[in-house]
């Protein structure tokens, strides 16, 4: 697509005249530079996604092994939980981990091949975790109103982003207290202004609102249905087009739904809250990659200590790489061989997406168990003396 919006600029007309492009201004004027590079930039951009993970991940577990502590010496744990405690060597190798995954997924190497645009979307997010990590109020805010101009989408990190940020200033979270809206409207003050000089900015390029619509009014009412990897395209190809906008709606609240119980919920945990939302955005935008899959994959070794909670991993893990392996096998005899039709296709899509789901489902119950465990004790009983078994309500 930036290839056709650079060749209409070229000839003097806005790349949003058709209905062709679809990237933001900064995108196509950023390639207009370096289009002849542009293998070397989607390059370039991955492995700085993965440094500036491994750095904020660095950055990240130092902080949760003061913490933890912390929580040590003022007796906060249970006495029977020094197995569940974290090591510095075990938390060494986390970082190269993290920086490792996201550069050798497959995921990631199949977006960098294909050369999308979602690769340079994940180095902003990546370099807004690392602002966030880092404590650097004004970095964290331009990053954000960068990655929310790109796809709209990562305005939910901004939650996600407040908590962490209000936790290394020590400012409690209390609707109440007169520091934590100080804060919060200093903050959101700094990502609006931000995010006004961006989109100003694109206006001075281009010397037009075109964009706007045709971005933003394209994410959000979807009216390309091209067969993807998410789960909006067949369903709005079968449905009414009179019951079309309730539905969109419907659909596009999924992503923003989830934030507000998320924060009540995770407070104290932010960095957490931080990668069930990336991996919620993942499922449910509307036009979904790969890409936006390995961004959210590469924070796994990060909660490796949830391993012996989690529930059901190795059989996600089959369902998800067996669906992968899968797609373009579907794709090929639905498009090229014809003796399959878009059923198949969409039906391992909506395998791999409930996998998804599944997976993160699985993550979040392993961690606030484990939570649990740390501040009751590892073996909980019933009164009567038996062992209990814990829900997840």
């Amino acid at each position: 697509m930036v290839v056709e919006g650079l060749a209409l600029l070229d000839l003097g007309v806005s790349p949003y005249s058709g209905d062709v492009f679809h990237e933001t201004p900064l995108i196509i004027y950023l390639f207009h530079f370096l289009i002849e590079y542009a293998e070397l930039v989607f390059m370039i951009t991955d492995v700085l996604t993965g440094v500036a993970l491994y750095l904020a991940v660095q950055d990240f577990n130092k902080v949760v092994f003061k913490k933890q502590k912390l929580l040590i010496e003022l007796d906060r744990y249970a006495s029977d939980v020094a197995e569940l405690i974290r090591t510095p060597m075990e938390m060494h190798y986390i970082p190269l981990k993290v920086a490792l995954f996201y550069l050798l997924n497959p995921y990631t190497v199949m977006s960098c091949v294909a050369k999308s645009t979602c690769a340079i979307n994940n180095t902003v997010i990546a370099f807004f975790f690392l602002a966030t990590i880092k404590g650097s109020t004004l970095l964290s805010a331009i990053f954000l109103a960068l990655a929310t101009y790109q796809s709209l989408y990562p305005l939910t990190l901004f939650a996600p982003a407040l908590l962490y940020l209000l936790q290394r200033q020590f400012i409690p979270v209390k609707l109440k207290g007169k520091g934590f809206w100080m804060y919060t409207m200093q903050y959101a003050a700094l990502y609006l202004c931000s995010l006004v000089v961006i989109v100003c900015l694109s206006f001075f390029l281009l010397n037009s609102w075109d964009f706007i619509p045709s971005v933003y009014g394209f994410i959000l009412s979807v009216p390309d249905l091209t067969p993807n990897i998410g789960l909006f395209w067949y369903f709005f190809a079968e449905m009414f087009e009179h019951f079309s906008l309730f539905f969109v709606c419907v659909f596009q609240i999924n992503v923003f739904f989830y934030t507000i119980p998320l924060a009540v919920k995770l407070k104290e945990h932010p960095i957490f809250f931080f990668f069930v939302q990336l991996a919620i955005i993942s499922i449910f935008k509307s036009y979904p990659t790969v890409g936006d899959v390995a961004l959210y994959m590469a924070f796994l070794p990060l909660w490796s200590h949830l391993y012996r909670f989690l529930r059901n991993i190795f059989i996600l893990s089959c369902v998800l790489i067996v669906c992968s392996l899968l797609f373009p096998v579907l794709w090929h005899l639905w498009i090229y061989a014809g003796s399959a039709n878009s059923n198949f296709y969409y039906a391992i899509t909506l395998t791999f997406n409930v996998g998804q789901i599944l997976l993160v489902s699985d993550y979040f119950y392993a961690f606030l168990r484990r939570e649990y465990y740390l501040t009751h004790g590892l073996y909980v009983t019933r009164k009567d003396g038996t062992e209990a078994m814990l829900v997840l309500k």
